[in-house]
């Protein structure tokens, strides 16, 4: 069997999907309100792990089991355009799973447990029996728990050492996973072609165009709305009001995007999302705050 390019398995991790999971990571680091000093290491396996290794191999795996969706939306993809040939896009797929796992190890039982639970939930996205991603209400909320959240909770618990996860940090984690969902959403408007013949039932096939950019956007904002009053309630005002400012820009942005969210969903990929994320970052300072750290 020819061996694949190594350009076509770049493509195939996807490297700019990586950042969301380890910023999430690192936003879960700023929330424990410990020290990195001496843990750099422990970091730095952490930032791997989220990013280059679990986020890379969700990706491996969705592209092999979705050759065929890719096939009519993407045929330019790696597998489709036969740049992975034959099996190499699973071999792919299962290397990177087993080499997280090692990885892992060294974050000691929570790093591992984690690096689980992530696995499980990339594999339960796109493969069957499971195949989360036919239903975008299922499929997109393991994404998001998995980019933002896990990885949250993951940074947070490894800095934490054994003694405990703040139930403000975990709300906070959840929230900004609950919002995730209108940024996974986002992802599935350039391929409604693929995916209503191929039966996958994203959210812009399930509710229409239209309807599936106003869900995706109230999913986005919500949340943010319900992290200000938290930030009230913990007496950071100035945090809160940064993530007011954000969340204000945000909407600007969204009624943009649900005007024509075919022409605009990548626009707003590329501009509103970052916004949402430095919330997140905000968020994680304010609850540094919050415990004198």
């Amino acid at each position: 069997m020819s061996r694949p390019d190594l350009s076509a398995v770049a493509e195939l991790l996807k490297p700019i999907t990586w950042f969301p999971p380890m910023w999430a990571f690192g936003c879960g680091v700023v929330a424990s309100g410990a020290s990195p000093e001496g843990r750099w290491p422990l970091v730095a396996a952490g930032v791997l792990l989220a990013g280059p290794l679990v986020c890379a191999t969700s990706q491996a795996v969705n592209d092999w089991f979705d050759r065929e969706v890719d096939a009519i939306n993407e045929p330019q993809r790696p597998i489709p355009s036969g740049r992975l040939p034959g099996h190499w896009g699973l071999y792919i797929a299962i290397g990177w799973t087993l080499l997280s796992l090692g990885v892992a190890l060294t974050l000691g039982p929570v790093g591992l447990a984690a690096a689980v639970v992530g696995l499980l939930l990339a594999w339960a996205y796109s493969a069957p029996p499971l195949r989360l991603k036919r239903n975008g209400w299922w499929g997109n909320s393991a994404c998001a728990l998995c980019y933002e959240g896990l990885a949250w909770i993951t940074g947070t618990a490894v800095m934490a050492a054994g003694f405990g996860l703040d139930a403000r940090s975990l709300a906070l984690a959840l929230l900004y996973s609950a919002g995730a969902h209108g940024i996974m959403t986002l992802n599935d408007f350039k391929s409604i072609t693929g995916d209503r013949q191929m039966g996958i039932g994203s959210l812009p096939v399930r509710l229409g165009v239209r309807r599936a950019a106003q869900v995706a956007s109230g999913v986005m904002a919500a949340p943010q709305g319900v992290v200000i009053g938290l930030l009230l309630s913990w007496q950071q005002p100035l945090h809160a009001a940064g993530v007011a400012a954000l969340l204000l820009a945000q909407l600007v942005m969204m009624r943009r995007f649900i005007a024509r969210p075919l022409e605009r969903a990548l626009w707003y990929s590329g501009f509103g999302v970052p916004l949402y994320v430095l919330g997140m970052l905000v968020s994680a300072f304010a609850l540094r705050a919050a415990t004198g750290a």
